[in-house]
């Protein structure tokens, strides 16, 4: 039976993931943490008190120079997920002379993926906003995410509505690093609903046709956008690597000349597990692409 992604995070990656956790706290690192920060306002109506938050892991090390500045949203079927399982990656990229910024947002069924998105850009507008502060350079900011944080961190890189709605004059994003995207052409795949329980997608993305294209970065990329990096395991569901495979194209018709990668036996849940080790080819790639300096030296 195929399912576009896991329904809910499976205990074996919940597992993983808590281990890996543990051992960031156990083990010395070059990066300072800043946890839980608040990116809506606490009067804003809207205000979650965990679910807008973010961490903040900037290198120790001084630089001359402001740092590169990656933000990270989590997956999780657009209903589960959180930061806090994601320390590895902020440690990781800090280590390598990145400011990462690691964001919760609100997830189904208290919110449908629109809303998702707004907390997604109010979390990039904070980043433009706050991000000198912690040696990062608000002129380089991407985004990275994975599963459907991937879908979300391609539709923010396209979609400039999503800021100006939010007040700002442009797009702050220079560009994205997506793992084993999810979400890419939601207004597809669920016109065809292929396979079982797919109805149950309907509670994040509403009932409506127009709504799922809303929010599929498939309809969004113009000859404008900022680049992409894609990386796509060679074992994923098949609805990622035909969806992906279509958003690739559609960028080189608008005349661009995306990096895509397929990482050979690689399946779903092990595409994000990989960002564990510093030396991973996504890591490599990322680092071209964001201009990052010498690494941090240290774990």
């Amino acid at each position: 039976m195929h399912t576009l992604f896991f329904r809910v995070l499976p205990a074996a990656l919940a597992l993983v993931l808590l281990l890996i956790v543990a051992t960031e706290y156990a083990v010395a690192r070059p990066s300072r943490r800043t946890a839980d920060i608040a990116y809506v306002p606490v009067t804003d109506p809207a205000y979650h008190p965990e679910r807008h938050r973010l961490d903040v892991y900037a290198p120790k090390a001084a630089s001359p120079q402001p740092r590169p500045v990656v933000v990270f949203i989590h997956g999780g079927n657009w209903n589960s997920g959180s930061k806090n399982l994601y320390t590895f990656i902020g440690r990781r990229l800090a280590k390598q002379g990145v400011v990462a910024v690691v964001i919760n947002y609100r997830l189904a069924p208290q919110v449908q993926v629109p809303q998702m998105a707004d907390d997604c850009a109010r979390a990039v507008g904070w980043t433009a906003a706050h991000i000198r502060e912690y040696g990062g350079d608000p002129d380089r900011i991407f985004v990275m995410g994975h599963s459907a944080g991937a879908g979300l961190a391609a539709l923010l890189t396209a979609d400039d509505r999503l800021f100006q709605r939010r007040g700002l004059g442009q797009n702050p994003i220079r560009g994205a690093i997506l793992d084993d995207p999810a979400g890419l052409d939601m207004y597809d795949y669920l016109q065809k609903k292929q396979y079982p329980n797919d109805a149950q997608y309907l509670t994040s993305f509403g009932q409506e046709p127009a709504g799922w294209r809303e929010v599929s970065a498939l309809y969004h990329v113009t000859a404008g956008t900022p680049p992409y990096l894609l990386f796509v395991g060679g074992e994923t569901y098949p609805s990622i690597s035909s969806s992906s495979a279509r958003f690739r194209q559609k960028l080189i018709e608008l005349g661009h000349k995306p990096f895509y990668q397929v990482l050979p036996g690689k399946k779903h849940i092990p595409m994000v597990l990989q960002l564990y080790w510093s030396h991973n080819v996504i890591y490599q790639e990322l680092l071209r692409f964001v201009g990052a300096g010498s690494p941090v030296t240290g774990r």
